[in-house]
């Protein structure tokens, strides 16, 4: 049930595309105290941004151990080809990696091979804290980590979306993550940033599609919880309901709102 999503079906939620529509919370504030405090939520998972966000990465081992503390899985996103990161977050107990500007086949598998055990890739052997955390031993951690974390693909260029079905194809590419603002600036030639229209939402229609037709589950980047609702309808199987310094700037400013209300009354 989405709110309640336990770290360890994760994967499985999200694989099987009976979900019901996961929401995560999008973190770039680099302090694991504010991971520990929208964990207390009803998110079923958080987000780390280290590509717009200014993880390092010791705050992002620390604020996944905190996510897991309230016993909800934590997903990053890593810099732009930093493939090298994504393994030691997964290390550190990651339940998955989103890789912005997967544009090709070959971007696809790069990510794979950092992100997956043989036969499907070749990450390092390393997951001391991983195991920590799922308590496991060595010879189970290896045998499942490939299918407990996943890797996720950033469709968010002209170049992705033409080459999103081969992308999809790629073995241990788990499924996609749209970046909504990114494609609409690179569809529009740098004109627009317009990221939730009607012409967006034919080209989202599209690659859920393509996401079904792969068996690969859908996640998105939503503005805000009423443009998460529209995607959640629209069968994404995971969204976010705006960034971190959104949310606390509107719950600022709607405090702010209701005392000046409640001095002028």
């Amino acid at each position: 049930m989405p709110g309640s999503t336990a770290i360890n079906d994760f994967s499985t939620l999200l694989r099987s595309g009976e979900s019901g529509g996961l929401i995560s919370a999008w973190i770039g504030i680099p302090d694991p105290l504010f991971v520990n405090h929208l964990s207390q939520e009803a998110f079923d998972a958080v987000v780390l941004d280290m590509q717009h966000g200014v993880w390092d990465m010791v705050a992002a081992a620390n604020g996944i151990g905190q996510g897991r503390l309230a016993g909800k899985p934590v997903v990053a996103r890593i810099p732009v080809g930093d493939f090298s990161t994504a393994s030691r977050l997964l290390d550190a107990g990651a339940s998955g990696i989103i890789a912005p500007m997967i544009n090709s086949v070959a971007d696809a598998h790069a990510m794979v091979k950092a992100t997956k055990y043989p036969p499907l890739g070749e990450r390092s052997w390393g997951p001391t804290l991983a195991m920590n955390h799922t308590g496991l031993a060595a010879t189970t951690y290896l045998a499942t980590a490939n299918m407990e974390t996943v890797a996720i693909a950033m469709i968010e260029t002209r170049a992705a979306l033409e080459a999103a079905d081969d992308i999809l194809g790629v073995e241990g590419i788990d499924g996609i993550f749209i970046g909504p603002s990114d494609l609409s600036i690179a569809l529009s030639n740098g004109a627009r940033l317009a990221p939730d229209t009607e012409e967006m939402d034919v080209v989202l229609k599209q690659l859920l599609e393509r996401c079904r037709a792969h068996g690969k589950f859908a996640c998105i980047f939503g503005s805000n919880g009423e443009r998460a609702g529209q995607l959640l309808k629209m069968g994404f199987d995971l969204v976010i309901a705006g960034a971190d310094t959104q949310q606390l700037r509107a719950g600022a400013a709607n405090a702010i709102a209701t005392a000046r209300k409640g001095q002028a009354g």
